[in-house]
């Protein structure tokens, strides 16, 4: 498969390094669910059913890596999967595949902005005061509500203003978040006891790898998010450092997934860990019996939430670019700022989108979210797909079935209804209302 570049007008800013597209890579896939979800993850598998969940998912992961970081080299294009499907399919499978990958990091986003009131609840307390109104029953708080606005905000004023400032904005708080983990997690290892991990598994040891396994996926989504800012390298960047990147962000994310499993385990007898709420914070401030330790989980959650946000934020942009700039739905969103060169009808279409959705709450979001996980599976299956139609080796189509395999079971264990976890109703009636719009936009 032979090297292109986007050539075509307009061009985006080209300022991106090595480093920036690790941690848009990292940074897309590890939000808060470490924290906010580990008693989840223990009671499925027991801390070495979760650990060996999450070392298995990300191995199946490696093969969709791979096509996309083959991909990407060659097709260096900010609508990666239409790009891709253009190749081979006809436009409205480019359009869809592009549509749904879009869904994959638009729903994140307003999530995010909902979810920073209540992390920063647990470190400044009094923010669930001053009740505005109920949505779906669930209360909208005035100091959150105002929190999650001003975050949205911010993210989207550096999107607007330039890549650059969104990429350091995303390398500094990747860069505190491990700083912050190293800390916390070198105290939990100096009090803890192996003992606390036994037993291994919270059931049989397959079925306590599958439970987990199950989930993997959706916190391991993020890696290619890389090629959606391809057409930003520096000019001097190679072509290979995207495959690296998104390679680096697999492993990497993987481990950071198993580390924290191990360390939270180690650190406290995990049974009790499964009846509480946050389970990483409880399990390292009783195993230390320091507040300090509580404060450095939250600080870093924190930052992990934001860089979560932008780098879903940049995604979704460039997707909503893509799709302007090859006039699939309104032209005016594929416009560039004229001295900024970023999508900026697309960033500030985003940004309202995002606000709304943050004003909504979270008993809205949940269903779209769980919509959300499907739709990025989608999008490997189409890229996959694709590489399988360019290629023409053997061992290249191999890998890109696999891959295709991989996303195909992903997206069974949604859509088939003996599988537990499957849709329900809102979550069909949230597909079927991504589809119409879909078909009412399109030109």
């Amino acid at each position: 498969m032979t090297s292109t570049s986007t050539t075509s007008v307009p061009q985006l800013a080209r300022k991106l390094r090595p480093l920036d597209y690790f941690t848009i890579g990292f940074g897309t896939m590890v939000g808060v669910g470490w924290l906010v979800l580990m008693n989840d993850w223990l009671e499925r598998g027991g801390p070495w059913g979760a650990i060996l969940g999450f070392l298995l998912g990300g191995a199946m992961l490696v093969p969709v890596g791979y096509v996309y970081g083959q991909l990407v080299m060659a097709i260096p294009d900010a609508g990666s999967e239409i790009a891709y499907t253009a190749r081979v399919f006809p436009s409205f499978v480019s359009f869809f595949s592009g549509w749904i990958m879009l869904l994959a990091y638009l729903v994140v986003c307003p999530w995010e902005g909902v979810a920073i009131g209540r992390v920063a609840g647990y470190i400044v307390p009094g923010l669930d005061r001053f009740e505005l109104y109920r949505v779906g029953g669930q209360p909208v708080y005035l100091p959150s509500l105002v929190l999650g606005l001003l975050l949205t905000a911010l993210i989207t004023f550096l999107n607007y203003r330039g890549v650059r400032l969104s990429a350091a904005f995303q390398n500094w708080t990747t860069a505190g978040v491990l700083a912050l983990f190293v800390v916390f997690a070198a105290s939990g290892l100096a009090k803890g006891n192996i003992l606390n991990t036994l037993p291994p598994f919270s059931r049989g040891a397959p079925l306590s790898i599958l439970l987990v396994l199950q989930i993997v996926p959706y916190f391991m989504t993020g890696f290619e998010s890389v090629p959606k800012c391809a057409e930003e390298a520096n000019p001097a960047f190679r072509v290979r450092g995207f495959f690296r990147a998104i390679m680096a962000a697999l492993l990497v994310g993987a481990a950071f997934y198993c580390l924290i499993i191990f360390v939270v385990g180690y650190a406290w007898p995990w049974q009790d860990l499964t009846r509480r709420s946050l389970a990483t914070a409880y399990a390292l401030s009783h195993a230390t019996g320091a507040g300090w330790v509580v404060n450095l989980v939250m600080v870093a959650a924190l930052l992990s939430l934001m860089k979560i946000f932008n780098g879903n934020f940049l995604a979704s942009s460039r997707m909503l670019f893509a799709l302007g700039r090859q006039q699939m739905i309104d032209h005016r969103l594929g416009r560039l700022h004229p001295v900024n060169r970023t999508p900026s009808v697309a960033v500030l279409a985003l940004g309202v989108f995002t606000a709304a959705g943050v004003c909504l709450g979270s008993s809205i979001l949940v269903p779209v979210t769980e919509v959300g996980s499907m739709a990025a599976a989608c999008g490997w299956l189409s890229a996959c797909a694709a590489y399988f139609a360019i290629e023409k080796t053997r061992k290249q189509r191999a890998i890109a079935v696999m891959g295709a395999l991989v996303s195909l079971a992903l997206i069974g264990m949604k859509v088939l209804w003996f599988v537990p976890g499957h849709f329900n109703r809102w979550e069909w009636i949230t597909l079927a209302a991504w589809v119409a719009l879909a078909a009412l936009l399109r030109r």
